[in-house]
């Protein structure tokens, strides 16, 4: 009773997004299950109260069949040719058993680098906002054809709570082949479903399994689990369960594990930019400019760079570091790699002198920066 009076926060989300990984929906074979994908489009198209985006993994696993694949490849060319076949077959499965329900759906692709620059970030949120405020269903994946780093992005598990906070929803759901989390092997006798987790203290001392048993996805307990705390700690519940107690999710009834909030909703896009960038270099700063950034928040100038490392380009992600090399923040770099070395250890008003007025400004604004607590 006292589970079921905890998920009121469940029952009164208006905006809900709901993840499904590729077990439920495909077959052993690796092809699409289209009585798996109606069973869930008609536990979903049924809640028209809500607002719902569905992030779907199963292109690379719907695509491993027409192209003759026995298992999912280990390397990225056939793992990106496999996404490129199956994400056609996924959206048009979507599109016409929405229809049954007369709703029409939208696909959205996505990548982590697109998401933690600025523009991209809000004109991701506008669309996906738009769709919603159409009546459409946002199906998102991320796009595998084209992603390099982030095709391994942990199954889509993390996507979709950035995702959740993205669009500022009020529920995540985690569908799986797995009915919650387990205070160890679920196939062990004497293991229990651990129906709430209130904060990490409470998940201290389980152990988290790794991929499930079907074998055409990448993530795992593990992945969810990270997920489940990502989405919390940004405000936001999360319902970890089976893809066959989706109805008893989404009326909040006692099925699978309830994550409950431990922080504060934010609307920016630093959340992103911490746990789905992929850093293409790193700045190593002075005692100083550690300081500054992590202790008052500042931008880092110039002056406090002692060295640079990697090759990437103005608007990429890059760590900041002390120099014990331990990463201290991430941030969104103004310049290129090559032009840096000119630029460290001197004052903005000095290169602006030298070199122009495009000179006086941060290497990475506050704004686009983001302090990193391992």
């Amino acid at each position: 009773m006292q589970v079921a009076g905890a998920r009121q926060d469940v029952k009164d989300a208006r905006r809900i997004v709901v993840k499904v990984g590729s077990s439920s929906l495909t077959t052993a074979a690796g092809g699409l299950d289209a009585d798996r994908v109606d069973a869930l489009v008609d536990v979903l198209a049924k809640h028209q109260d809500k607002e719902i985006v569905l992030v779907s993994s199963g292109a690379i696993a719907a695509g491993l069949a027409p192209l003759g694949l026995a298992k999912r490849p280990r390397d990225l060319a056939r793992q990106q040719a496999a996404a490129s076949v199956g994400q056609g077959l996924l959206v048009a499965r979507y599109t016409a058993s929405f229809a049954r329900y007369g709703r029409r759906v939208g696909q959205v692709l996505l990548t982590s680098d697109d998401t933690s620059r600025r523009a991209h970030y809000r004109n991701a949120y506008r669309t996906l906002d738009q769709l919603l405020a159409m009546g459409a269903v946002p199906i998102v994946n991320e796009n595998d054809t084209v992603a390099t780093d982030e095709i391994r992005f942990g199954d889509n598990d993390r996507l979709a709570a950035l995702v959740a906070h993205l669009v500022r929803a009020d529920l995540l759901i985690l569908l799986s082949d797995v009915d919650g989390l387990y205070d160890g092997d679920p196939a062990t006798p004497g293991t229990s479903r651990i129906a709430e987790v209130q904060g990490p203290k409470d998940l201290e001392g389980i152990s988290i399994g790794s991929a499930g048993k079907a074998g055409v996805g990448t993530g795992g307990m593990v992945t969810k689990v990270e997920a489940a705390r990502i989405a919390a700690a940004a405000g936001i519940p999360v319902v970890l369960t089976s893809a066959v107690h989706a109805a008893d999710a989404l009326a909040g009834g006692s099925t699978g594990t309830h994550f409950l909030r431990t922080g504060r909703r934010s609307a920016d896009r630093l959340l992103w930019l911490a746990h789905a960038s992929t850093p293409r270099g790193a700045l190593i700063l002075d005692d100083g400019a550690v300081r500054a950034v992590v202790e008052r928040r500042s931008s880092l100038l110039p002056a406090g760079i002692a060295s640079v490392e990697g090759e990437f380009s103005a608007g990429d992600p890059v760590e900041l570091r002390d120099g014990e090399g331990r990463a201290v923040a991430r941030g969104v770099v103004n310049f290129d790699a090559r032009e840096i070395p000119r630029l460290m250890g001197r004052s903005t008003r000095d290169l602006a002198r030298e070199l122009g007025p495009a000179y006086e400004r941060e290497v990475v604004h506050r704004d686009d920066l983001v302090l990193l607590h391992s």
